[in-house]
């Protein structure tokens, strides 16, 4: 049942994204080839990419860094808070509900390997250049995300809350095949954010678009939820996901576009402030494009 809930979701926002296509979008597909050779040539333009960022790119990724660390000043009270009732993991009250179960799936990379099937079937049967792009997209932002959080993931080594270790323990370099020191930064979070964020962006009408990131918030809450990363875990993975997408995104929309103003991950600036009102306290994160 619950395998059919999440189909109908996917169908249902794969076929509005379709039927929404705008001239834009389509002529945008018209000039790329979307085969091996293109994903070949942007992914080295991707690898290559620190080479030509400048003191603006730096300082976003140190912004970025910043934010990371303010929040893990709060990774344990949000885990405290979660785990209010001392129930962790598959133990807790709501491990198995729908949305928990599908904001998990949905940062799963065979979950990402369907949907691109899918997309690409289409495009196959019906030579719709938009399905095309959409899944080429896809195949590139999940490729480029896994490939940066999971190479952090072995350098870092941070060990995941429910080792009991606290938010601060650190494992660099072990073994790669060891998933319980691999928290940071979080794997589906940003598998989320990548395929969120090409969907969202792919799509015309605006409520399409922000309902595109329902599943992202259901997989960054439900990964803390089920106590597999710390709350900076998911917003630094997610992060890269999303600069990861855009990027990715913006070389077949805006190929030939020229604007110094424009950071290398796609956007021309990012405002992060912490912020305190009585009790509560937090990180607001607010993206110019």
């Amino acid at each position: 049942m619950k395998t059919i809930f999440a189909l109908f979701f996917i169908v249902l926002l794969g076929a509005s994204s379709l039927s929404a296509q705008n001239f834009a979008l389509h002529d945008s597909a018209e000039h790329n080839k979307y085969n091996f050779s293109q994903f070949a040539g942007e992914t080295w333009g991707f690898i290559k990419q620190p080479a030509n960022w400048d003191g603006s790119d730096y300082l976003r990724i140190g912004a970025l860094g910043a934010g990371t660390f303010l929040i893990m000043l709060a990774d344990n009270p949000i885990r405290n808070y979660v785990n209010n009732d001392k129930r962790y993991g598959l133990d807790k009250k709501y491990a198995k509900s729908y949305p928990i179960e599908f904001g998990n799936m949905w940062g799963e990379l065979y979950f990402t390997e369907i949907l691109f099937g899918g997309f690409s079937l289409y495009a196959l049967y019906s030579g719709d250049k938009t399905s095309h792009k959409i899944a080429f997209e896809i195949a590139q932002s999940a490729f480029y995300t896994f490939l940066v959080n999971g190479s952090l993931k072995y350098v870092i080594g941070r060990a995941r809350p429910y080792l009991e270790q606290g938010n601060q323990s650190y494992s660099p370099f072990s073994r790669y095949d060891n998933p319980d020191h691999q928290s940071l930064p979080g794997g589906h979070t940003g598998i989320t954010m990548a395929l969120t964020t090409v969907l969202s962006r792919n799509s015309k009408p605006l409520w399409l678009k922000i309902a595109a990131y329902v599943p992202a918030a259901l997989s960054v809450i439900s990964r803390v939820y089920l106590d597999r990363h710390w709350a900076s875990d998911v917003f630094f993975g997610g992060a890269i996901g999303y600069f990861a997408a855009t990027w990715v995104v913006d070389q077949h929309e805006n190929p030939a576009e020229d604007d110094d103003s424009k950071s290398q991950f796609g956007i021309k600036g990012v405002n992060i402030q912490p912020f305190l009102f009585g009790d509560t306290y937090g990180l607001g994160v607010s993206l110019h494009l």
